[in-house]
Parts: structure tokens; C-alpha cells; sequence
């Protein structure tokens, strides 16, 4: 897919982020992966944290790229919007949050204790190192919105 087709299909528009919705988008980040580590909290709600705050880093780069995902299927289409942004280095993470996607609307709308401790502290795992990916790349693409 393509920024062309996502555009004529209605699935994405054209944005200017600016520095400022960036930082409330990290700050959002921060908060859901510092609660996703919180002693007590089932491994399903761990999971949802985690799976947020990626979504949130997906949301950074598709907007640093010049667009915002609207309409319904949103999280899926995120997650191909960041492949186009990011590059072909990202392509596995995408395609793990894009599982996680699967896994986070089964626990969110249908079933509980669906996720193991392990699976939700790998996806907090994972968004820690995803989290300084997108920022690198942020960094190194477009520093004015660091």
C-alpha cells in the first residue's frame, strides 16, 4: 500500500504536527508504559497499556511523515502508515503491533485473561525499545519537532 492509496481510499489526510503535539503525545506514552509496569495490575490491562503507548509511537511517525490515519479501521491502518513513514526497518514491529492489535481487541470486547504476565512485560519491552526507534528517527529526520 501507499501513501496515494491510503489517501484515496479515505483512510488517511494530509497534518502539520508541530513540536507541541508531539510532547503530548510523549507524555502520553510515558504515562501508559510507566502504568503498564505498576505492581498489581492484571497482565490483560499491561498489555492494553503497552499496546497504547505503541500506537501512540505509530502516531508520532505517520504524523512527522505529514498525515493522521482517520476512519474506522484506524489502529490497522497506523500500523501500514508506518511502514511507508518509517521504512522497511520498522516493518516487523508494525507487523508485531499489528498482532498485538488482534490480541489487545480480544481483551478489550470479548474474553479476560487472554495474556500471560510474559507476553504483556514483552510488549512493554518492546515499546521501550520501539519508543527510542521513533525518536531516533525523529531525531535524525526531523529534528525541528524534538
Amino acid at each position: 500500500m501507499t501513501w496515494q492509496e491510503l489517501l484515496a481510499t479515505h483512510r488517511i489526510e494530509s497534518h502539520v504536527t508541530s513540536k507541541e503535539e508531539l510532547d503530548d503525545l510523549r507524555r502520553a506514552v510515558g504515562r501508559n508504559l510507566q502504568d503498564a509496569a505498576l505492581p498489581g495490575l492484571s497482565a490483560d490491562n499491561k498489555f492494553g497499556l503497552a499496546y497504547e503507548a505503541g500506537m501512540l509511537l505509530a502516531k508520532m511517525a505517520v504524523a512527522c511523515a505529514g498525515y493522521r490515519v482517520k476512519g474506522q479501521g484506524a489502529h490497522q491502518t497506523t500500523f501500514i502508515a508506518l511502514k511507508l513513514a518509517m521504512g522497511s526497518s520498522i516493518a516487523n514491529t508494525a507487523s508485531y503491533l499489528d498482532r498485538c492489535r488482534r490480541k489487545r481487541n480480544e481483551i478489550s470486547y470479548d474474553t479476560a485473561g487472554l495474556v500471560s504476565n510474559t507476553e504483556a512485560e514483552e510488549l512493554s519491552a518492546e515499546m521501550k525499545e520501539f519508543q527510542r526507534a521513533v525518536e531516533g528517527w525523529i531525531m535524525e529526520n526531523h529534528l525541528h519537532l524534538m
